[in-house]
């Protein structure tokens, strides 16, 4: 019996499909192929997308981070030097000085209730002499048969009308009423635009109140109001003012009356005002308490603004002179020779090119009085300019100029 070994028996195996394939040497598997320049730039490639896309997802958040710190930190130090300068002021006399003014003013300011048929009015006004005397808006008490005068204490009482001017919106009240606190007349003139204001009155009925705000405009002219004039020039502020605060007093920093309010633009409030100026409204109250109306000068034309086609006609200067639209017989300016279409160049020696201006100008001249007046006007042979003499005539009630 014999026995032959597995090794024995392999090795004798013929080579063929069946046999395995014996590596004559030892396989190197970490060895690879060397890398191109194309794969370098590829890989470049692939690094540069994924650091712009890495870039795109972080920079927002970083940039975000940024701004924060940036914006908190002026923030921050906006706050430290608020905290600490707010320390340094006494805000308090400001907080002060309004409350005060209402006190001071307060006193001198009525609520008026009107009667007229079977309705009734309300509006405001404000006393200028202890004696009695009210001034307020001709709109408020236009008509009015009777009328009654609140005071800030509670009182009630009749009042009458003892005079008007229509043409600035004015018109002046007495009361039997004693023990009355009259406010101080202020200048208007002297007022700047930005100054602070407040606004005192009884609006929608409201009485005692007290609004705040600055003047936003001098001079305002051509407003159109319910009685407007050629007269008329406002103070424009954004201190509130409603329906029932006409007639009532815009007062300055000293509580002195530097206008009367009497028109807002729109139904209600829309941060925009008008006031007559003390020196206009004054100057009405005074004419009213000496002889009971305002007796003002008169020329008999209707003014206007000279349009560009007449002054390039005329060879004026853009803005040059007032345009007469209208001219009525029997008057100064026809016995003078003053024609329809004719540019007052000047009254007195003045030049104007404001109707409102000149309006009061004339206004303001003594009746009976002489007054040079150069005008001009197109002639047969062109442009002629002359000057002509006007006699001041007392201004009919209907009239205007």
């Amino acid at each position: 019996m014999s026995f032959e070994s597995p090794t024995s028996q392999t090795d004798s195996l013929p080579l063929g499909a069946n046999a395995p394939l014996v590596p004559s040497e030892p396989v190197d598997l970490s060895a690879t192929a060397p890398a191109t320049q194309q794969d370098i730039n590829r890989l470049r490639r692939l690094l540069w997308v994924f650091s712009l896309l890495l870039a795109l997802l972080i920079a927002p958040s970083i940039a975000e981070k940024i701004q924060y710190r940036l914006v908190r930190g002026e923030e921050q130090a906006k706050f430290d030097v608020a905290r600490e300068h707010l320390q340094e002021l006494n805000l308090m006399q400001l907080n002060d000085a309004s409350r005060l003014l209402a006190h001071a003013v307060g006193p001198s300011v009525v609520h008026l209730r009107t009667h007229l048929g079977h309705g009734t009015g309300q509006g405001s006004g404000v006393i200028v002499d202890a004696a009695g005397y009210i001034v307020t808006n001709y709109h408020v008490v236009e008509g009015v048969p009777s009328l009654e005068v609140q005071l800030s204490d509670g009182r009630r009482g009749p009042a009458s009308v003892i005079g008007s001017d229509p043409l600035v919106d004015v018109a002046v009240l007495k009361t039997e009423l004693d023990n009355l606190q009259a406010a101080e007349w202020g200048d208007s003139d002297k007022l700047d635009v930005g100054e602070w204001v407040w606004a005192l009155g009884s609006p929608f009925g409201f009485q005692k109140s007290i609004t705040f705000g600055i003047l936003s405009a001098k001079e305002r002219r051509g407003i159109p109001t319910e009685r407007s004039s050629v007269y008329q020039e406002f103070l424009q502020t954004d201190a509130a003012v409603n329906p029932g605060n006409s007639g009532g007093p815009l007062v300055n920093f000293e509580g002195k009356i530097i206008g009367i309010n009497t028109a807002i633009y729109g139904p209600s409030y829309q941060g925009i005002s008008f006031s007559i100026p003390s020196t206009i409204a004054r100057a009405s109250y005074e004419e009213i308490r000496k002889v009971g109306h305002v007796a003002r000068g008169y020329l008999g034309v209707g003014p206007s603004k000279v349009s560009d086609r007449v002054a390039e006609i005329l060879g004026l200067e853009k803005d040059q002179g007032v345009f007469v639209m209208r001219i009525q017989p029997d008057t100064p300016a026809a016995d003078a020779g003053i024609r329809l279409g004719d540019v007052i160049l000047t009254w007195d020696g003045i030049e104007f090119s404001d109707p409102t201006l000149l309006s009061r100008t004339i206004a303001a001249a003594p009746v009976g009085s002489r007054v040079p007046v150069e005008i001009a006007r197109q002639g047969r042979n062109g442009t002629e300019r002359k000057t002509v003499t006007v006699t001041v005539a007392t201004r009919p009630m209907d009239e205007s100029l």
